[in-house]
């Protein structure tokens, strides 16, 4: 794929006798080929390379000692520079003997300008000897673009467009989540582990917008951030003999973010379908057969499945984003939030395991015994509702129903719901909105302490506010929160919701 390109060499340049070039050192480079040229006057000019450009300067940026010299020749060859050239009669400081003996040891030519020969001309130069190469890049860009057409927004499009992408840059390409160096998207074949501490750590050269990270021997790997997807990185593999296209490299880029988008579309899309879904069963208001119907049209059969109830208070967006890795991770789900919880139904416990890494090491989790049946769900979210609070408790961070020992109060779905309807039965009456506000006014007025200050600013409302939802349901309920057997009956009662 890159050799179609025939750009115009050091020594083709050299010959043009109307640019008045003239070679100091690395006579045995003379074939390296120039892709553009840039003048810079900046220090340390590397930085501003994306490679295969001929460097010009007025010699600001050439340091005076010889080591600084020799350096400046190390660099401007790992960054990919064609050659140096340096005006004469400027601001250049004599040339030592290291920096013709380091360009000669690494093959980089370094030119001399002849005054006054001005530096466009010798851009304009290259430019007309490079318009094929540049007629091709145009090409290939637009090829770029036009594999996104051909894509859907599942997983299978998005490894279309990859396939596509690697075909074109002639290497293979991955997009992978930046915190762990796995594909973005399921069902392709993880890569081998130093290339995901190398996506993971980015410890590697930056030029022109890509990060080269160096394995064994000639291997390396090139990445690139996805625009408006900060979890996401382009991964190019290319061969140790290949150099891609750095410019062509971006566009992938941008192809892949717009494929990104168009799947987290989708994604969002299936979130907010199942979670309506579970908060219906959760509310009852679809039929057992119903439930248990559109359950398993998403993948979950219910003889296995289990619910999890998860918390992150100290990493809220991991929390949010569970549905997303356990989209990446091919599992079949259905969550909604309440609160700071989630409530998901996994398709079996093997399951759970990604949820839990999704939550990270500040997360924490509670598992139902096995749904069963499509009346058991609600009964079910108690459980792991249940085994969360537990989790939180002893400070665990995966707790399962079945080995949760009981916090004083109730320890099955039967009296769990007795409890709740003799203590907060008329707060249930009212409207769904009107009765949440109030029982999580209480319950973050019990969790502060009973502080009404600091409640008010967990809740972001004035003092007041909070003195009146809580007397409004010490009124509904008959029960105060100055008297101690009213406190517990209200607590536990709000735990067995």
């Amino acid at each position: 794929m890159y050799r179609d390109r025939m750009p115009i060499t050091v020594g083709e340049l050299l010959e043009m006798p109307h640019l008045r070039l003239r070679l100091h050192s690395g006579a045995s480079a003379l074939d390296r080929p120039i892709s553009w040229t840039h003048t810079t006057e900046l220090p340390e000019p590397w930085r501003w390379v994306a490679g295969g450009e001929l460097l010009m300067t007025n010699g600001m940026p050439i340091p005076r000692s010889a080591s600084g010299q020799e350096e400046l020749v190390r660099q401007l060859v790992d960054h990919g520079a064609a050659a140096l050239a340096i005006g004469e009669q400027m601001y250049a400081p004599p040339l030592t003997k290291r920096l013709a003996r380091t360009s000669e040891e690494l093959g980089f030519p370094v030119l001399w300008i002849a005054y006054p020969m001005p530096f466009v001309a010798i851009s304009r130069a290259v430019a007309e000897a490079t318009l094929l190469e540049q007629s091709q890049r145009l090409i290939r860009t637009e090829r770029i673009y036009q594999a996104l057409q051909q894509i859907s927004s599942q997983s299978s499009g998005l490894k279309m467009l990859t396939s596509a992408l690697s075909r074109e840059l002639g290497c293979e390409v991955r997009v992978c989540d930046r915190a762990t160096g796995h594909d973005w998207y399921p069902g392709v074949p993880s890569l081998p582990a130093e290339i995901r501490t190398a996506v993971t750590e980015r410890r590697g050269k930056l030029r022109a917008g890509v990060i080269a990270v160096h394995l064994d021997g000639d291997r390396r790997v090139l990445l690139v951030d996805v625009p408006t997807h900060p979890d996401a990185v382009l991964v190019a593999l290319p061969e140790p003999a290949e150099q891609p296209d750095a410019l062509l490299l971006q566009h992938a880029a941008t192809v892949c973010a717009l494929a990104l988008s168009q799947a987290r579309l989708t994604i969002e899309h299936d979130r907010r379908t199942g979670a309506e879904l579970l908060l219906q069963i959760l509310d009852a208001q679809v039929s057992p057969s119903v439930a248990q119907r559109q359950l398993e049209e998403l993948g979950l059969r219910l003889a296995e499945a289990v619910c999890v109830a998860a918390r992150n208070d100290h990493d809220p967006d991991l929390l949010r984003n569970v549905h997303l890795n356990l989209w990446r991770s091919a599992v079949s789900h259905v969550t909604v939030h309440r609160g700071g919880t989630s409530l998901t139904v996994l398709p079996d416990n093997a399951a759970v395991r990604v949820l839990v890494q999704a939550l990270g090491q500040s997360g924490q989790a509670g598992v139902s015994e096995l749904i069963v049946r499509s009346d058991r769900v609600v009964d079910a979210a108690r459980e792991a509702t249940w085994a969360l609070d537990i989790a939180r408790e002893q400070g665990t961070p995966l707790l399962q129903y079945a080995d949760a020992g009981p916090l004083l109060g109730p320890r099955n779905p039967a009296e769990a719901r007795a409890l709740v309807d003799r203590v907060l039965g008329r707060v249930l009456e009212l409207p769904s909105e009107h009765a949440s506000e109030l029982l999580t006014t209480l319950r973050v007025f019990l969790e502060n302490g009973r502080s009404w200050q600091r409640t008010a600013e967990a809740l972001h409302v004035h003092r007041q506010t909070v003195l009146y939802r809580v007397r409004r349901v010490e009124q509904l309920t008959g029960r105060h929160v100055t008297d101690t057997g009213d406190l517990a009956a209200l607590w536990l009662a709000l735990k067995a919701l």
